[in-house]
């Protein structure tokens, strides 16, 4: 069977998939089959190993919320459609128990810096225009610019050691509605939450996915890094920005370690 090819103008799909393991029903599988098992999702995970897409990454959810998160990104969206099913596949009938799953899209911020703002930028820094410190100031924003579109939209996150995620929506309420502020308005407060997050760099790597129109909330985030209070303090700290003091409302937080299919049978007792 073919599935339809859905690609998106700019960007690729991604997948967060959250499971409990039925250990009742597992525990009734015999040794070969859960070798089985692990050897079907090495070969998934073997075959989706790309630095951007389609990428399949595997972890064990911290806390108690789940037992296997899986991280998923493909530019087509029956390719990741199906590298889904293919996951589910890989397991025994009745041994993964479905707990949370969030499909979003790369995207463009609305809020990105245009050529008209890196012309102001350098105003500001009173270079002339035309002359040749200024070009070259400008190509240095456009290709800063243009790599960091580029990231946006096909992103290659750092294998790091811990994954979170959390799905979230500006707020609609009373006075605290986002969306009727003008866009001047909602520029100026995302790029004092950006400076927030560019304090992190080297701590956090992050990936801002949409999902309006796609999933229940608007927005889901992806921090990758190596210790879990980096990914506190960004949190902690950007609250107090208004964007998300006022305007932000928050889903279910998710924490998972990095651990390849062999880790994972240890860790879980699999």
């Amino acid at each position: 069977m073919a599935l339809p090819t859905v690609k998106l103008t700019h960007g690729i799909h991604a997948i967060h998939l959250f499971y409990r393991i039925d250990r009742v029903r597992w525990s009734q599988l015999s040794p070969e089959e859960s070798q089985k098992t692990r050897e079907k999702l090495e070969a998934l995970c073997a075959a989706n190993a790309n630095a951007s897409s389609p990428s399949l990454r595997t972890y064990a959810n911290v806390g108690g919320k789940a037992d296997l998160a899986f991280f998923i990104l493909a530019q087509e969206l029956g390719q990741a459609g199906q590298i889904h099913r293919d996951l589910e596949a890989c397991f025994p009938a009745g041994t993964l128990i479905p707990v949370y799953n969030y499909l979003s899209v790369t995207e463009l911020s609305e809020y990105t810096p245009t050529e008209e703002d890196h012309l102001k930028m350098l105003e500001q820094e009173k270079l002339v225009p035309g002359s040749e410190e200024h070009e070259k100031r400008l190509g240095e924003l456009r290709k800063r610019m243009a790599d960091y579109e580029h990231y946006r939209l096909y992103p290659e996150l750092p294998d790091w050691e811990v994954m979170g995620f959390y799905p979230m929506s500006k707020r609609r309420s009373g006075n605290d509605n986002w969306y009727v502020l003008d866009l001047a308005t909602r520029k100026k407060l995302m790029g004092g939450h950006a400076r927030v997050g560019r304090k992190y760099a080297g701590r956090i790597s992050q990936l801002i996915t949409g999902s309006t129109g796609l999933d229940d909330w608007e927005w889901g985030v992806t921090l990758v890094a190596h210790q879990v209070d980096a990914m506190k303090e960004i949190v902690y700290e950007m609250r107090f920005d208004d964007v998300s003091a006022r305007y932000g409302e928050f889903g279910p937080f998710y924490i998972n370690l990095r651990l390849h299919p062999a880790d994972l049978w240890q860790h879980l007792h699999l």
